[in-house]
């Protein structure tokens, strides 16, 4: 990892890393808060006009959905979810949907339909129980993402037509028409493909974020022959500024074709203590001469060696149950990250 440039600098004044905390309803900034769901992917986003995204909602029993709540409630200062984004349904990113639902109203739900038979293949005779909390749970409307399109956020009151836009770039391993950035000039054939990924991991809903100069992605649980054909040989996505590691950070995800392409100055591992942020990923990504930053939501107890510093993570131990924050200015030409748990905070300049 590059050492800190003037693209990223220390804020030290003690009244900006308490406004850094407050919900961005009303002071313009785009937020993101990834809970500690121990791996389960959770990532709640507040517009500048206070319209809520939540991406994934980890797992079923009650843990989950209780530090989603806390943080969207508590601390975003939310009444409810206006966009609830299911990327695959694996029980760790759907599970507490359902629980989820009866402490806050989600007003709409996006994923890939909920299909008859166990899309991992397994056991179709138990599936219809497995998914029925979330197929019952009561919301507004559902979607089936459709790749190419998009969702238009509210922006500041002072700017209209100026908010946050998610485009689709995938889903259930099509990509979006017609909405390629260019022909990737690199060669498309992958040196190390893996064996061919049949659970539903590789169905992933793949979402990117703009907002002014600034781009987010969040791939879900996207595995590595997938993440290679979705820039090659048309060019999807390029030059991000924060990057949720794919699938947690296993090795099985985040295919270096993929990493190169992205180009991060922020990686973020929304992991679990023994769950996600692996070597070979922590090397690829700290290999980019793009990253400045690498944040986890949980230090890594397997491989401590790998973790970045300890002011970076959310939670150091088991328990867990702290998040991490990024808010993006209202111009969008720079965002400040915080670890409300350790007190750091650092600020970073949007590239594109």
């Amino acid at each position: 990892m590059k050492p800190s440039t003037a693209t990223a600098w220390i804020v030290s004044a003690s009244a900006l890393f308490i406004h850094a905390l407050n919900g961005g309803v009303q002071d313009g900034r785009l937020d993101f808060y990834w809970v500690d769901s121990m791996g389960g992917g959770s990532t709640l986003i507040v517009s500048p006009g206070g319209e809520s995204v939540l991406i994934d909602t980890g797992n079923p029993g009650g843990r989950d959905a209780g530090r989603i709540h806390k943080v969207a409630k508590e601390v975003a200062g939310l009444k409810q979810i206006d966009h609830l984004i299911v990327t695959h349904l694996h029980l760790d990113h759907y599970g507490g949907a359902a629980e989820f639902s009866a402490l806050m109203p989600i007003r709409k739900v996006y994923d890939n339909g909920i299909p008859e038979r166990d899309p991992d293949g397994g056991n179709d005779a138990a599936w219809p129980l497995k998914i029925k909390a979330y197929r019952e749970m009561t919301v507004g409307e559902r979607v089936v993402v459709q790749p190419g399109s998009e969702v238009s956020l509210r922006g500041a009151r002072d700017v209209p037509g100026a908010g946050p836009v998610i485009r689709f770039i995938a889903a259930k391993q099509r990509f979006g028409p017609a909405r390629a950035l260019a022909t990737n000039v690199r060669d498309c054939r992958d040196p190390n493909p893996k064996a061919k990924d049949t659970s539903d991991n590789a169905n992933s809903i793949v979402t990117l974020l703009r907002f002014a100069n600034f781009q987010f992605f969040n791939g879900g649980d996207l595995t590595w022959n997938v993440e290679a054909e979705l820039n090659c040989p048309l060019l999807q996505v390029s030059r991000v500024d924060v990057y949720q590691v794919n699938h947690h950070g296993l090795d099985v995800s985040n295919n270096p074709m993929l990493l190169s392409d992205l180009a991060p100055t922020v990686a973020v591992f929304n992991n679990g203590p023994n769950k996600g942020c692996m070597p070979e990923v922590v090397k690829n990504l700290r290999s980019l001469p793009s990253l400045q930053g690498v944040y986890q939501v949980h230090r890594n107890l397997k491989n401590p060696e790998v973790n970045a510093p300890s002011a970076h993570c959310a939670n150091d131990g088991e328990v867990g149950g702290n998040y991490l924050k990024l808010s993006v200015a209202p111009d969008g030409k720079s965002y400040m990250v915080t670890v409300p748990s350790t007190g750091h905070q650092a600020t970073y300049k949007t590239r594109n």
